[in-house]
């Protein structure tokens, strides 16, 4: 896990199969999948990106396969094709992300609901579900008209940090050739660890665990 290897990778290293080098990959992911910041506070930046629906590793897919390299149909915030993650973080790097339904105002709300401190500010992009969402939940609201070229408000008011953290994932789920939706919670936890904890090892992975175990 720390050196983020693919399964048949981890397999030849530590010399196991591929489908026990796959089971306890995420019988250990169970548990990553879980931790993460239920309390948010100060300034808290929120945004969704969109990963492309997969069934990979699925014998029985729901719908017709796509062939290799073609592209999704749709763009944008099509249900069809792309899963979107809503990510909230602070300044002090407590992070919280869910996969949502769809990013309609009711699934970001209720993700988000109780999630930050009142009186916090809240910086998002322009999508008017975060104007009720403030509203609802008293925070102060810093809106980026990033199609007006206005993406930081105040030298201090932005969401690049939540962008520079999708970046990152992105980047490292790439490296996996693709995440099956139905495991991409575990990746999000995996991924949301070792980006939050600086000076990863394999005492600080054991700790980790066994707090989760615990809890």
């Amino acid at each position: 896990m720390l050196s983020s290897k693919v399964l048949r990778q981890a397999a030849s290293d530590y010399g196991i199969g591929l489908r026990t080098s796959f089971r306890w990959r995420h019988r250990f992911l169970q548990l990553p999948a879980k931790m993460e910041a239920d309390w948010l506070e100060g300034i808290v930046e929120a945004d969704e990106t969109f990963f492309a629906y997969s069934e990979k590793g699925n014998k029985h897919l729901e719908r017709k396969a796509h062939k290799r390299g073609k592209k999704a149909s749709k763009g944008g915030r099509s249900k069809d094709d792309w899963i979107p993650v809503l990510t909230v973080r602070d300044r002090g790097k407590h992070t919280f992300d869910a996969i949502l339904s769809s990013t309609s105002l009711k699934d970001i709300s209720k993700e988000m609901t109780s999630k930050i401190e009142k009186d916090s500010i809240l910086c998002s992009d322009g999508y008017k579900s975060y104007i009720k969402i403030a509203q609802e939940n008293d925070l102060v609201h810093k809106r980026l008209n990033l199609s007006a070229g206005i993406r930081v408000i105040d030298k201090v008011f932005h969401i690049q940090n939540v962008n520079a953290y999708h970046s990152r994932l992105k980047s490292w789920v790439n490296h996996f050739h693709g995440v099956a939706t139905k495991y991409l919670d575990h990746y999000l936890g995996w991924f949301r660890i070792m980006d939050t904890n600086e000076n990863l090892n394999k005492n600080k992975m054991f700790i980790i665990q066994q707090h989760l175990t615990a809890t």
